[in-house]
């Protein structure tokens, strides 16, 4: 599999211009553009706006859905595909080699932005509105990408790729509220599935159920399902994971003769002391005084 460690060698081979900076480039598409026919890595973030007629855009394991205007975020060493692309209309890429934000804010900030780790089918989908707000800082971005480098460029163009960040974690917040009817079945679903790693005796072959598990059953990723059930619960996936096996705990204090031990251990706990701690902390009691409670 191809990997591109500079913006030289990506230019290049896919017949783009050269880069006007070596660790920092950005590249509005024609209607007639493609990029990667074939997998490839590489050590940039990339973010893109991509309106398309038909072809196929992969990366991580999943298609990208282009019914729409929409928002890419790949981070470093994604494994990224794109195929007989054809655009409806112009669309725009922006890389940066992670190199380029060392010693600037963007270098630790950039993690806090969970899309980055969303998976293909979880694109931002953008309104009109949207799409001229991000239209307008690419512009900006471009502009100061071809004036003369100088010791203000590269805060300046950082700035506004900040701020095409933060517009997009505004309208991904928009996304989810708009998709309420997907997040409920959503929710849902997440529920039934956490239900049956109970019943399909998973809990003895895989231990304590987790975000990964639960959001590979969903054909999500665990960023996503956990950004979206904070939306519409108010609760992380790990927090309702917690929360569904402090009540199934109590459930078992309440009906059963078994030691406190034995639940926690039936429940996929292998450490005592960490189940006495999520279930004070959920409940404000230790398992034992919730237990004498439930005697007097």
């Amino acid at each position: 599999m191809k990997h591109y460690s500079n913006l030289a060698d990506l230019h290049r081979f896919n017949h783009l211009p050269m880069p006007e900076h070596p660790l920092f480039s950005v590249y509005r598409c024609p209607k007639n553009t493609s990029l990667g026919e074939n997998p490839f890595t590489s050590d940039f973030y990339i973010i893109g706006f991509k309106k398309l007629k038909s072809g196929v855009i992969t990366y991580g394991r999943t298609k990208y859905d282009h019914t729409n205007g929409c928002m890419l975020f790949t981070k470093p060493r994604q494994i990224i595909e794109f195929k007989n692309l054809e655009y409806h209309e112009d669309s725009f890429v922006v890389f940066i080699h992670e190199d380029f934000l060392n010693g600037h804010f963007l270098h630790t900030e950039i993690n806090k932005y969970a899309f980055f780790d969303y998976e293909a089918n979880e694109a931002l989908h953008l309104s009109p509105r949207e799409e001229r707000v991000m239209w307008d800082l690419f512009f900006k971005i471009d502009a100061e990408y071809l004036t003369n480098n100088d010791e203000y460029s590269r805060n300046i163009m950082l700035s506004h790729v900040d701020s095409m960040l933060r517009y997009s974690q505004r309208f991904y917040k928009r996304q989810f509220i708009n998709r309420t009817e997907l997040s409920g079945i959503t929710v849902s679903k997440f529920t039934d599935a956490l239900a049956a790693y109970f019943t399909n005796s998973a809990l003895l072959t895989q231990g304590l159920p987790n975000v990964t598990i639960l959001a590979a059953q969903l054909n999500l990723s665990p960023r996503y399902l956990s950004d979206l059930l904070k939306q519409e619960t108010g609760k992380t996936a790990i927090e309702l994971i917690h929360i569904y096996l402090i009540n199934e705990a109590k459930n078992r204090l309440r009906g059963t003769d078994q030691r406190i031990s034995e639940i926690a251990y039936a429940l996929g706990f292998e450490d005592l002391s960490y189940f006495s701690r999520l279930f004070k902390r959920e409940t404000g009691k230790t398992p034992n005084q919730f237990k004498k409670h439930l005697l007097n």
